[in-house]
């Protein structure tokens, strides 16, 4: 996804968790010390993220539980946060979506969304400061004035956009295999699901907009009348042969 807006922008971006991390900011504090600070803050706190949740780092909360050396129980408390998380979207999709994978613990389907939604709110602080935060292309923005304009991508030619989404307060996320291959799966068959490409959900959190994404992906071909009975949801939904549904908040 991408954003596009007529007023000057400017941009930072810095590469944390594994991908890119960027910060659009126009206003007031676009391009000052305070911005600095607030963007600071941001890295911080998804570095701190990183450091707990990622499946990749020896030293993480979450390897040390997937090792058998931590127990759940004495994880700290947005491991259980973000579990709650997961086990609500599991419970929604029928089994579908899950943060436990081959019998091990894989919450990488939240902690995207969850955690650049939590370091957004430095941004808050920025007085007459419009922001859209993006990871990996899932974004998180706010804006006083214009709405800042979110580019949805063809999953079969990323150079080509779909459709454009203005959104002032809320999120934009999506989930498909475009960029990273086939590493999306139905939890209840470990298969990857049939008949859709792609999910974007648009929502007022990313929490919220990232979990229902992977999730509506997950269901295949049930994405679309699984994510039109979520409330406060809104999204498009590509499948395999090139077609399109439109879900209306």
């Amino acid at each position: 996804m991408t954003t596009a807006t007529a007023a000057r922008v400017a941009r930072r971006v810095e590469h944390v968790m594994g991908m890119p991390i960027s910060l659009a900011l126009r206003g007031r504090h676009a391009d000052d010390a305070e911005a600095d600070a607030a963007w600071a803050a941001v890295l911080g706190s998804l570095r701190e993220a990183d450091r707990t949740f990622s499946t990749y780092r020896e030293d993480s909360v979450v390897t040390a539980i997937r090792h058998g050396e931590l127990a759940v129980a004495d994880a700290p408390a947005e491991v259980h946060e973000v579990l709650a998380i997961g086990a609500r979207a599991e419970r929604a999709t029928d089994g579908a979506f899950s943060v436990w994978r081959d019998g091990g613990l894989d919450p990488s389907g939240v902690v995207k969304g969850w955690a650049v939604q939590r370091a957004s709110a430095f941004l808050g602080g920025l007085d007459d400061t419009d922001f859209c935060l993006s990871a990996g292309g899932d974004m998180v923005c706010h804006s006083d004035g214009d709405p800042w304009r979110i580019g949805i991508e063809d999953p079969r030619d990323p150079g080509r956009v779909l459709a454009v989404v203005p959104v002032r307060d809320g999120a934009v996320a999506t989930s498909g295999t475009a960029h990273r291959g086939a590493h999306l799966v139905d939890a209840r068959t470990g298969t990857a699901p049939a008949a859709v490409a792609q999910v974007t959900v648009i929502a007022r959190s990313l929490t919220d907009a990232d979990v229902d994404a992977t999730a509506a992906y997950a269901l295949g071909a049930q994405a679309a009348e699984w994510l039109g009975r979520r409330v406060g949801r809104g999204g498009l939904v590509v499948w395999d042969d090139g077609t399109t549904t439109t879900v209306t908040a």
